[in-house]
């Protein structure tokens, strides 16, 4: 974002963009501290970041796979991350964001893809399409074969 001329930084305008997941995973993490250090420049600026829903997805998973963060750290993390004025959530809102990772954080049952995949179900108004029984239906339609 900020471009390097000899070791400064030069001034710039605030630009809108979206942010990849590597980049919320060293914010997140401050794993490879040069490049932590950059995200954060990014991240704590005023610039006007987006974040999509895979990005999130991904970067749950990252963090509680490989980083091996315990769900519950993953879910206040991200609720903390999504706190951040300057960042959005694209198509969804922060709230129905929210509410989905909250759907997470007191068990494995409801994995994130599936929380976000209902909160877009709610968002747009339309049914889930799932063979799994344990899809969270709460205030959308889902769509299940008949039992046998």
């Amino acid at each position: 974002m900020a471009s390097r001329r000899r070791g400064r930084t030069a001034r710039r305008s605030p630009v809108r963009a979206l942010l990849d997941t590597s980049v919320v995973i060293r914010y997140l993490t401050g794993d490879v501290p040069h490049l932590a250090e950059w995200c954060a420049q990014v991240i704590d600026s005023e610039d006007d970041l987006t974040v999509t829903e895979g990005v999130m997805i991904e970067t749950a998973y990252v963090l509680t796979k490989n980083y091996s963060v315990p769900r519950e750290v993953a879910v206040d993390v991200l609720i903390e991350f999504l706190g951040k004025s300057n960042i959005n959530v694209t198509p969804l809102t922060k709230p129905l964001v929210i509410e989905a990772l909250l759907m997470c954080r007191p068990s494995g049952r409801v994995s994130f893809g599936d929380a976000l995949l209902w909160a877009r179900s709610r968002s747009d108004g339309l049914a889930v399409c799932t063979l799994d029984e344990r899809f969270v239906d709460r205030g959308i339609t889902t769509l299940r074969p008949q039992r046998r």
